[in-house]
């Protein structure tokens, strides 16, 4: 029964604030055979970039690689950003606001 109260507590949190209409101010998206691109870009300032190509083409050892960023405009006033990697080794982000694991 509490989890139900507090489900609709933060529905209706949810439905109370105020919200703003978005709109896409540049995108850009070219994709080929072996790889691809695009950008994208809000009203809101948000923006989503990544380029994305094929690796060892032809082989058993075939696959893609992705680089991309994204940034927003964070509740507090501050843009993030986070730049990243997909590729063999996992979804790779960074950014100064993320956590560093520790050293091994």
């Amino acid at each position: 029964m509490k989890f139900a109260i507090v489900l609709l507590a933060l529905f209706a949190v949810a439905l109370a604030a105020p919200t703003q209409e978005v709109s896409v101010v540049k995108q850009v998206s070219d994709v080929g055979a072996e790889g691809y691109n695009f950008a994208v870009e809000t009203s809101d300032g948000s923006k989503f970039e990544e380029q994305g190509h094929l690796e060892n083409v032809g082989t058993e050892e075939e696959a893609i690689v992705v680089r991309g960023s994204f940034a927003f405009l964070g509740d507090d006033g501050v843009t993030y950003t986070v730049n990243y990697v997909a590729d063999e080794n996992g979804f790779q982000p960074q950014g100064a606001h993320l956590p560093v694991a520790p050293e091994a």
